[in-house]
């Protein structure tokens, strides 16, 4: 026979308090005394009492809990969102439980959105290209903001970046270098920001009067794997380029590593400009110049509109855009003085001399 599970009544007896003043103390609710709420999760602790959510929820409380919901955590841009998100949640007094759909072939979101209902006040999505979860969510009148997707879905306020203009600057930068020959390593073309960056790019050259070469754009999948297939296939043109905008710091780094396997040197021979500005990209060599996403104020803009949505707060904003800022490193310089198409030449020209 199982044995019966500690109870909210016997928590309160053994403490001796009302059930009520119990209850606030275990779910962190004002009008409790420090020393009462301290004995009552000790007491709570003890018997192996456990807060029982989906109560809560029926009567009509809030759990104090925000759920996240991604299709990976194993990606440095996720990972600073949901870092960003989970700080600004406990700012606000709430804690944050990560939902992961790794497959959305499973058509899962029955059991997924049953979980959320059940132990979240609400939810952030990180799913930067559009998903049937946002229909289910909908569906379910579960409170949602987007992050990195402008939905047009009904009562989805969303948070995102300048992408479009965040772009727009990388080439600007390598113009004012001199560059005027600019590849670009693009990703998945499903997702908005991504659709952003490469029409900032053609935008920018057209702007510019630089030319814009169908063989400067090499597809990329956002990895590092993928960019350094790219960013070979564009260094090895007849008239290769002398800076690359990768679409993001991922796919910068492997363009890096391309120009090292054929020889090059950044940013003597070639110059990179990456998108995001995660951790990585300030510790590799050379640091890299990139376009910063506000990852903390993404995460405190999401979760102050989630927190206005859940008080039914008609003023919330559907959509709200932050900028970006270059940020310019080491990966970045002047174009090379000699002819494109020269520079494998003068580069070995360059070490026989230097290594005489």
């Amino acid at each position: 026979m199982s044995k019966q599970a500690p109870t909210l009544a016997q928590v309160a007896k053994i403490a001796g308090v009302s059930q009520m003043t119990a209850s606030r103390a275990l779910n962190d609710k004002p009008g409790v005394s420090h020393e009462t709420r301290e004995a009552v999760l000790k007491i709570a602790s003890d018997i192996g009492y456990v807060v029982n959510r989906s109560a809560q929820k029926l009567s009509g409380s809030r759990n104090g809990i925000i759920g996240i919901m991604t299709p990976v955590l194993d990606n440095h841009y996720v990972g600073e969102l949901v870092v960003g998100v989970g700080r600004a949640a406990r700012a606000q007094g709430y804690e944050t439980l990560v939902y992961t759909l790794f497959d959305e072939d499973r058509h899962s979101h029955r059991s997924v959105l049953g979980l959320i209902k059940q132990f979240t006040d609400g939810v952030v999505a990180i799913l930067p290209r559009e998903s049937a979860y946002f229909n289910a969510l909908a569906a379910a009148n579960v409170p949602v903001v987007a992050i990195d997707q402008r939905c047009s879905l009904d009562g989805f306020p969303s948070v995102s970046v300048d992408s479009y203009g965040g772009a727009v600057r990388a080439v600007e930068h390598l113009a004012q270098l001199g560059h005027t020959r600019i590849g670009f390593v693009g990703g998945d073309e499903s997702i908005e920001g991504v659709r952003d960056r490469r029409r900032g790019y053609l935008d920018a050259l057209a702007r510019l009067g630089l030319p814009s070469d169908p063989n400067l754009i090499a597809p990329g999948d956002l990895s590092q794997m993928r960019a350094f297939e790219a960013g070979s296939s564009l260094l090895a043109l007849s008239e290769p380029p002398t800076a690359i905008f990768a679409v993001n710091d991922l796919s910068a780094f492997g363009v890096i590593a391309a120009a090292r396997e054929q020889g090059l040197r950044v940013p003597r021979d070639l110059s990179v400009v990456g998108f995001d500005d995660i951790p990585m990209a300030s510790q590799v060599h050379p640091p890299l110049t990139t376009i910063r996403q506000p990852f903390a104020q993404m995460g405190r803009a999401a979760v102050n509109t989630l927190l206005s949505q859940m008080e039914n707060d008609d003023a919330i904003a559907p959509r709200i855009v932050l900028p970006t800022e270059l940020i310019v490193r080491e990966s970045t310089g002047p174009a090379p003085r000699y002819a494109v198409g020269t520079r494998r030449t003068k580069r070995s020209d360059h070490d026989r001399t230097t290594s005489r």
